[in-house]
């Protein structure tokens, strides 16, 4: 059921949009950086505590497992409690996680922190897509303020790479690590007085509590199973149990929605063929510049004997090309239309995704020759395609139901990293996943191609 607030939202000042803008994409950066920023101090952080590599998958995907697992949650309390006051619950709960990150003084402590710091992501990322609906009430301005959107999360990850390299160099991983918890207690000073509240739909009702634990059991799950393949074989109990209770879940919770009065995630939502694209395309963008950052953080370090310092200075390029990409991303969406540019930069992407699969890995190929071309059209492509796909994903959607459209979004940008990343890692070595998400990027630009989609 929807209500609408009686008091309509006053028209602010440009200044003032443009300042509120700045703050949540700040959020949306740190948010993504916050996910990528423990790539490159891994091994340190496998030094210090004695780790081994199944201890560090888990580590690295603990972050994204409930900021997946969480989202479409997060969407259903935006839209039932208001943007901006959800946004500053999620932010409390972020800030104090990530202020105990830095400070863990053992492995357990650090995983304990990063799922909480998902979890408040989780409530922030969708609340902050609801307050920007707010910002531009206008189809045409929020349909353009989207496809900025989508590149903060590719700009947040690259930021998160060559940072966290920089102050682990100059100081330790707790450096690092210690940037989202500056950000977030900024941010919680500045959002309500900054952030509009008020002004749109609010939804009443139940808020589908079974629902909401069937699909977070459910994604974490087998979100976990996946993650456990690093590590352990697709026929190990430690696999295919977590993978089972997943796959059982999501398929409850699917017949629960069908019956529910208000349902967490209507299957209705899912039926716009838009939609799934850009849906589909984030979380295969999302995954195939997760697998380079990873895969490359290690390959620069263990194979190549390369410092923290000089991992993300290889970076550099990637980021560039990641910003003038982004900077003509929402120019070309708004002449071609999102599934263009969106299938455009999927077609991009798998260029340097396969260039990389090619001479990337090789450790007697120059960097120059064998990882910056990659490096370069992966980026630009990576930032069209976020761009589109973000407009398909939340184009169309009613106001009442912003914050599910964020979550939903959101959430697809989680699966990538965590679910489609360890899928392709099971493929087989470090060569053939670079080579199947070319092949991946290829089939989805095609297949943005032949439909057509504008």
């Amino acid at each position: 059921m929807t209500t609408l607030d009686s008091t309509p939202a006053p028209v602010r000042p440009r200044h003032a949009v443009r300042r509120s803008f700045a703050l949540l994409g700040s959020l949306q950066v740190t948010l993504i950086f916050t996910l990528a920023a423990i790539a490159v101090p891994l091994p340190e952080i496998g030094r210090q505590f004695g780790l081994g590599r199944d201890d560090l998958v888990l580590l690295s995907a603990a972050y994204g497992l409930t900021f997946a697992g969480l989202l479409l949650l997060g969407g259903r309390l935006a839209d039932r409690y208001g943007g901006r006051r959800t946004l500053i619950a999620g932010l409390l709960l972020f800030a104090v996680a990530s202020l105990a990150t830095p400070l863990a003084p053992g492995y357990g402590t650090l995983l304990a922190a990063r799922f909480a710091q998902g979890a408040g992501a989780a409530v922030i990322a969708p609340a902050a897509m609801a307050v920007l609906r707010t910002l531009f009430p206008e189809p045409s301005a929020y349909r353009r303020v989207m496809a900025t959107w989508g590149g903060l999360s590719v700009l947040g990850a690259t930021a998160g790479n060559l940072l966290s390299g920089v102050i682990s160099a100059l100081s330790s991983w707790r450096g690092a690590l210690a940037v989202p918890a500056a950000v977030a207690v900024v941010a919680l000073s500045l959002a309500p007085r900054m952030l509009p509240g008020g002004g749109g739909p609010r939804r009443s009702g139940p808020l589908d509590t079974p629902g909401a634990v069937l699909a977070t059991a459910g994604l974490v799950a087998a979100s976990y199973g996946l993650v456990r393949t690093d590590a352990w074989s697709w026929g190990s109990a430690r696999v295919l149990g977590p993978l089972a209770v997943g796959a059982v879940l999501l398929v409850v919770f699917a017949a629960v929605e069908r019956r529910a009065r208000d349902p967490l995630l209507p299957p209705s939502f899912l039926r716009d063929g838009r939609r799934m694209f850009g849906l589909a395309a984030t979380a295969l963008t999302a995954a195939g510049t997760s697998t380079v950052f990873v895969l490359f953080s290690l390959h620069l370090q263990d194979e190549r004997g390369w410092s923290a310092l000089r991992t993300s200075a290889a970076f550099l390029p990637f980021a560039a090309a990641l910003l003038v990409s982004g900077r003509a991303a929402g120019r070309l969406v708004g002449r071609y239309g999102p599934g263009a540019v969106t299938g455009g930069g999927l077609a991009l992407g798998a260029a340097g995704l396969g260039l990389l699969a090619l001479t990337g890995l090789d450790a007697d190929i120059p960097y120059g020759t064998g990882i910056l071309p990659g490096f370069v059209l992966l980026p630009a492509g990576a930032a069209a395609s976020f761009a589109g796909a973000a407009v398909l994903a939340t184009d169309r959607v009613p106001a009442g139901r912003t914050g599910l459209a964020g979550g939903v979004h959101n959430t697809a940008m989680e699966v990538g990293p965590t679910v489609v990343f360890a899928a392709l890692l099971a493929v087989g070595g470090d060569r053939a996943s670079l080579a199947a998400a070319a092949g991946l990027f290829t089939v989805a630009a095609v297949a943005a191609r032949l439909s057509g989609r504008r």
